[in-house]
């Protein structure tokens, strides 16, 4: 589906995007729902507590099943950045890493507040969603970068010796950006992700997600999205780890059935290139997009990132359809999830129309302030 930013949509092609823009959101917020009761315990420790096959089902997280982590809570905040900074657009100003550093700071006021203050409309709808307000875990990479109004860059990246994969874990929305040439969706996410994590292994590795994901959701295969962004990420300096980390899955593929041992050994020291390694494989190899989900999970390292990650690339890849229902059942957040998929989906496919030079929509404008 070679959209491009002037496109005229048709209904099929809307539908399509609609249902990929779902699917890539919910998906990754699945992964992280069935990945966070068990991050950070070790494959012994899951096995012992949830049976030899390891993680089969949600499990309890948070107090309830089917509870996300700050990493679907940043998710959230990225797309509402990114149709912030369409929205903004028309006035001329126009520089999309300033937006979502904005939306991030929003979140971070939810991991500081009691709850949504309603007297600051600029805010627009998602930060007065309550539920939001929840604290849960956010990685201290996260909150030194949120931690101040300044904004890390490429060039003077917060926390320089971050390798975590939690800016990657919140990119997927930027490969939704159909529209964008898939460097362009590159840059945005590396620069993204030097707002919280510096180091190169970290914000190329988001890059590169961001890009295998605009792929999916322009309809290519897994596999032709991976090479594309091989070829995409190779220029950057510093790419050689995440690169390595990319082939070593493709690699893995081949070496016969996936095992919970073959996706540690993916995923490592659990750094940013071993997760999304992890997560190329999973979705590789997976029979449906459940026993993808399980695989990604199952092992020593992050499983929510892990999860999240995994969820995204086959969300994208296969649509809202394909996600277990009885699991979006029990999803938190669920109808804020789609809510803001679906306005992701019109801001990118009908935006002109709604704050457009032929006129705008006064609610969409409160939904989505240009301050």
């Amino acid at each position: 589906m070679g959209v491009t930013a002037g496109a005229v949509w048709g209904r099929a092609e809307q539908q399509d995007f609609r249902s990929r823009v779902r699917g890539t959101l919910l998906g990754a917020a699945v992964g992280d729902a069935l990945g966070a009761p068990v991050d950070g315990l070790s494959l012994e420790e899951i096995q012992e507590a949830y049976g030899a096959e390891g993680i089969v089902d949600l499990v309890p997280g948070y107090g309830r099943r089917g509870a996300v982590s700050h990493l679907t809570q940043l998710t959230l905040f990225s797309v509402d950045g990114l149709i912030r900074a369409q929205v903004r657009r028309d006035t001329g100003a126009w520089h999309p890493p300033t937006d979502l550093h904005r939306a991030y700071l929003r979140w971070a006021a939810t991991q500081r507040d009691w709850g949504p203050d309603e007297r600051r409309k600029e805010d627009g709808w998602l930060a007065r969603e309550e539920w939001l307000y929840a604290r849960r875990d956010p990685a201290r990479s996260l909150l030194i970068g949120f931690g101040d109004d300044t904004m890390g860059t490429l060039d003077a990246p917060k926390s320089p010796g971050e390798a975590g994969p939690e800016a990657a874990a919140r990119s997927a929305p930027f490969g939704l950006l159909v529209g964008w040439e898939p460097q362009l969706v590159v840059q945005l996410a590396v620069e993204c992700a030097a707002q919280t994590h510096g180091h190169p292994v970290a914000y190329l590795a988001a890059g590169a997600y961001a890009a295998i994901v605009h792929g999916l959701a322009r309809g290519e295969s897994l596999d032709a999205a991976v090479q594309q962004t091989l070829a995409l990420v190779a220029a950057r300096p510093g790419h050689q780890p995440v690169s390595d980390a990319l082939q070593h899955a493709l690699g893995a593929v081949r070496q016969g059935m996936p095992t919970p041992a073959r996706v540690a050994e993916l995923v490592g020291a659990g750094t940013a290139e071993g997760l999304l390694a992890a997560a190329v494989y999973c979705a590789l190899v997976s029979e449906d997009v459940r026993h993808g989900l399980c695989l990604a999970v199952s092992h020593d390292g992050p499983s929510a990132a892990a999860g999240a990650l995994t969820g995204g690339l086959l969300g994208a890849l296969h649509g809202e359809t394909a996600l277990p229902p009885a699991w979006l059942a029990e999803l938190e957040g669920r109808p804020t999830l789609l809510e803001l998929a679906d306005d992701f989906a019109m801001e990118m496919t009908q935006g002109p129309a709604l704050h457009g030079p032929a006129g705008s929509s006064p609610g969409w404008l409160a939904r989505y302030p240009r301050g």
